[in-house]
C-alpha cells in the first residue's frame, strides 16, 4: 500500500510539473503570438512618450520666457522707482540747498543791518558828543 501513495504522490508531481511545462509553453505561444502587437504597442507608447516631453519642454520654453519677461518689468520698474527716488532726493537737496543759501543770505543782511545800525549809533553819538 505504501508504494501505491508514493506512486500517487509521484503521478501527482509528474502531472503538476507537466501543467507547469505546458503553462509555460502556452505563454511563451502567446507572447509569440503577441509580438508584432506588443513591438507595436511599445512603439506607440514611446511615440506618445516623445510628444509629452515636447509638450513638457515647449511648456517649460514658455514658462522661462514668461518669467524672463516678468523679471525684465520687475527690473525696469525696480530702476524707474530707483530713478524716482534719486530724483526726489536731488530735489530736495536743491531745495534744503537753496533754504540754506536763503537762510544764510537773510543772516548776511540782518548782521549786515545790525553793523550798519551799530555803525549808525556810534556815528550819531559821536556827533552827540561833537555838538
Amino acid at each position: 500500500m505504501r508504494t501505491e501513495k508514493s506512486n500517487d504522490l509521484s503521478d501527482r508531481r509528474s502531472s503538476a510539473l507537466d501543467a507547469k511545462a505546458e503553462l509555460l509553453r502556452a505563454y511563451r505561444a502567446k507572447m509569440d503570438a503577441d509580438q508584432p502587437t506588443r513591438i507595436a504597442r511599445e512603439q506607440e507608447r514611446m511615440t506618445i512618450a516623445m510628444a509629452r516631453d515636447a509638450r513638457r519642454s515647449e511648456r517649460d520654453r514658455l514658462k522661462a520666457e514668461a518669467q524672463a519677461l516678468l523679471q525684465a518689468e520687475e527690473r525696469r520698474e525696480a530702476e524707474a522707482a530707483a530713478y524716482l527716488d534719486a530724483a526726489n532726493v536731488a530735489s530736495r537737496a536743491k531745495v534744503e540747498a537753496e533754504q540754506k543759501s536763503d537762510t544764510m543770505i537773510a543772516r548776511v543782511i540782518k548782521d549786515e543791518a545790525s553793523r550798519k545800525a551799530d555803525r549808525d549809533k556810534r556815528y550819531a553819538d559821536r556827533k552827540a558828543r561833537q555838538r
